[in-house]
């Protein structure tokens, strides 16, 4: 089988390219050809000509993947769909229940909104929305299938784009093969935050919530640390508002949590996986933004979760998107996304009871080896057999 695969990649510095590369080697490895005729290229008049210069006769299937405020993998597919009908389309949707949420161009006269100071940029695309919503239907149900990572994101997806029940799939996020290792001792107990470190993160909730913990419950203070590793792209961390990492360590600093928080920025790939099973649990206090809460509700997942259920290891996290059903085989908990009172009281019940860490250790690992991307290759191998075939009838 030959592919197009329309996504991200490495060096890209996103979840979703993270996802895109490991997918891809993934579907070498079962025998398939995937070509990916976008990689590096962010023009998108650009993109349009290298898909035009492809030779589509030699194509079974194009494969994308939607979501991370991205809109050339869109325009490449609504143009494909529109110009080689013959060829099946799928879509892995990372950020359900919408495809793109918003418009790569507005139109006149919202565009002289959004050269206005905020809020007028937002509220041109709220403006815009019912367009956006009517073109992300007419090309979801042109596609043969679309792919999301939870049953929730399914079934939001569904609804919102209506769509047929034998439209949508469930794969859920494929995760590297890692070699399991024991937790270390229980005593420090060691919290990861694993992630891009930017704004709509929550890391400052965690940093309070931590903080309030150890107020509690002062005789903790010495037994237990936090890390906060991960990526610092520049776009994202020094944004309009300031230097997001200049603030979480004034904050750390006020709260006098110097001597036990550390930092492992700009991890190397190759340093991830030892960096978590280094630790005991990962807390992962996302928030839902409430700019996309006026377009509709993001129910995907996340590439730290999954890191966590590779290295067997279990995790705190917010009720946000769809982490509820992401812990539901018992490797971990949820609060209130938001809540720094909710999220205290778990980190408190794990400091007194750090048993609890082997416990979800032990489900993270089982439902890590369920999910390795050879198997989760051969679940996207079947779909795209099962959508060519279709196709041919």
């Amino acid at each position: 089988m030959r592919i197009v695969l329309l996504a991200p990649l490495p060096p890209e510095q996103t979840g979703i390219a993270d996802y895109a590369a490991h997918f891809s080697t993934a579907l070498r490895g079962l025998g398939i050809e995937v070509l990916t005729p976008l990689a590096g290229c962010h023009d998108l008049t650009q993109q349009l000509a290298r898909l035009k210069a492809l030779d589509w006769r030699t194509v079974d299937l194009v494969h994308a993947e939607l979501g991370g405020g991205r809109f050339g993998e869109f325009q490449a597919l609504d143009y494909l769909s529109r110009t080689q009908p013959q060829i099946p389309l799928t879509a892995t949707v990372h950020d359900p229940e919408r495809l793109i949420w918003r418009r790569a161009r507005l139109f006149w006269p919202l565009t002289l909104l959004e050269r206005l100071p905020h809020p007028m940029p937002q509220a041109a695309a709220l403006l815009a929305d019912p367009l956006t919503l009517h073109e992300e239907r007419l090309l979801a149900r042109r596609m043969a299938r679309l792919i999301t990572l939870t049953r929730l994101g399914g079934d939001c997806l569904r609804q919102r784009m209506g769509l047929r029940a034998d439209q949508v799939a469930v794969i859920a996020h494929g995760n590297l093969p890692i070699t399991p290792v024991e937790l270390p001792p229980l005593e420090p107990l060691r919290l990861l935050y694993f992630g891009f470190i930017y704004r709509g993160k929550g890391i400052e909730d965690l940093i309070e919530a931590f903080a309030r913990t150890l107020a509690t419950h002062p005789q903790s203070r010495g037994h237990v640390r936090l890390t906060l590793a991960g990526g610092t792209a520049p776009e994202m961390t020094f944004d309009p508002a300031g230097n997001y990492l200049d603030g979480l360590r004034r904050r750390i600093s006020e709260l006098q949590l110097d001597d036990i928080v550390d930092w492992q920025l700009d991890l190397p790939s190759s340093e991830i996986a030892h960096t978590i099973q280094a630790h005991h649990v990962m807390v992962l206090p996302y928030r839902e933004s409430k700019k996309l809460g006026w377009l509709g509700q993001m129910r995907g997942t996340s590439g730290a979760l999954s890191w966590a259920n590779a290295c067997g290891r279990g995790v705190i996290t917010s009720d946000a998107r769809a982490f509820a059903e992401e812990v539901a085989a018992g490797n971990g908990i949820t609060y209130q996304q938001g809540d720094v009172e909710s999220l205290s009281n778990c980190l408190t019940r794990l400091v007194l009871d750090p048993d609890l860490a082997r416990q979800w250790a032990v489900r993270a690992g089982e439902t890590g080896q369920q999910r390795e991307w050879s198997a989760t290759a051969r679940r996207f191998s079947d779909l795209f057999k099962a959508a060519c075939e279709e196709r041919t009838l």
